[in-house]
């Protein structure tokens, strides 16, 4: 039930969102930060944040006096050029979003007319009960249109060995490794065609998880019994995002809504069944500072996998807060915490992550 009304509150922000939105032909904030016809100069950005420079934007947007010449051309009221943010920040998984959320907004995309855009780095950190996770992710953005990423994860089993062997079984891994090879494509531009339209981003992840089929070989079978059927999987994914200028206490709120089909267990962590699922994400951002920004993530979870006590609960819906700071024109410091439910044998009620990330 609860999912049933999440989705249906989802799709009444949807419905009503364009009323507050801005009007049709309007940029989002990031390709306002990003486009050199409009966004402040060098000079400018040294002394204002990027909230400050937003609202001025918008505010000249609002301002702009548009002069029909003799030839029918019209004239538009620009700001000075500039550099975009470096925002979004990076998942875990190595896609442009917040912590396990993806955004419709790619990463270091560079400004108008750009071909080839300058790559873009992360490392995370994030700590479940025991258990913990390492990321090291980088992406790089074509035409602004194409965001190609990979990102390597090792998977700290925690005190999973040792309940496996309390099991009368043996194991020899108290690690595995999980590579993500990630695609996405800008299908919608947002506020396209002269409408409040969101950002439509598709995309397809390929992973490949290092030392599972190890694992299940060690302890006779285990996780086969449970449901593991392959090594490596595919998610596809479609998310949209879009930007309120002025709609919480006159700062830009960011709205993102996305669909996951995917068969892996735990993201992947624990390999993949033969049975695919689609959940959906949510991910609420806004700025509340000039360098500050804040956010909640949902992402809704299946179980692909049967249960065993003691070893491999059920999978819980995760739920997150995060808080990222802009350091400069190129790097962003996030830390977050979260709510994963069951994770392995254990649960993860109270994870939390960090995150550092650099754009060139």
């Amino acid at each position: 039930m609860r999912r049933i009304c999440l989705v249906a509150m989802l799709g009444l922000l949807w419905m009503v969102g364009p009323l507050w939105a801005a009007e049709p032909g309007r940029p989002t904030w990031l390709a306002l930060a990003a486009d050199p016809d409009v966004a402040p100069a060098p000079e400018a950005r040294r002394s204002e944040g990027w909230l400050s420079r937003l609202m001025q934007l918008a505010q000249a947007e609002e301002k702009a006096e548009v002069k029909a010449v003799a030839k029918k051309e019209v004239v538009v009221e620009k700001a000075p050029a500039g550099d975009g943010p470096p925002l979004p920040l990076h998942t875990i998984e190595g896609v442009g979003g917040a912590l396990t959320v993806p955004m419709a907004y790619l990463v270091n995309p560079g400004p108008p007319g750009t071909t080839i855009g300058l790559p873009s780095a992360s490392a995370t950190a994030l700590f479940v009960g025991k258990k913990n996770v390492q990321s090291f992710a980088i992406s790089q953005t074509f035409f602004r249109r194409i965001e190609i990423s990979y990102a390597f994860n090792r998977f700290d089993l925690g005190t999973l060995p040792k309940a496996i062997v309390k099991a009368g079984l043996r194991v020899r891994r108290q690690e595995v490794y999980l590579h993500h090879f990630n695609i996405r494509g800008l299908l919608v531009e947002e506020n396209s065609f002269g409408l409040p339209l969101p950002a439509v981003v598709a995309g397809v992840q390929f992973k490949v998880n290092g030392g599972i089929m190890g694992m299940d070989d060690s302890t006779n079978g285990v996780l086969t019994g449970l449901g593991l059927e392959r090594r490596n999987g595919v998610d596809f994914t479609l998310h949209m995002s879009k930007m309120f200028p002025k709609l919480l206490l006159g700062r830009p709120l960011i709205l993102t809504f996305g669909l996951r089909n995917s068969s892996a267990s735990n993201i992947g962590y624990t390999g993949f069944s033969d049975t695919c699922e689609t959940t959906i994400e949510v991910d609420v951002v806004t700025l509340v500072t000039d360098r500050l920004a804040v956010g909640y993530e949902y992402r809704m979870k299946e179980n692909p996998y049967n249960k065993a006590r003691g070893i491999l609960n059920d999978e819980d819906d995760w739920h997150a807060i995060r808080a990222a700071y802009i350091i400069n024109d190129h790097c962003t410091i996030a830390g977050a915490w979260g709510y994963m439910g069951p994770v392995g044998n254990t649960f993860g009620n109270c994870a939390w992550g960090l995150q550092f990330k650099y754009e060139f």
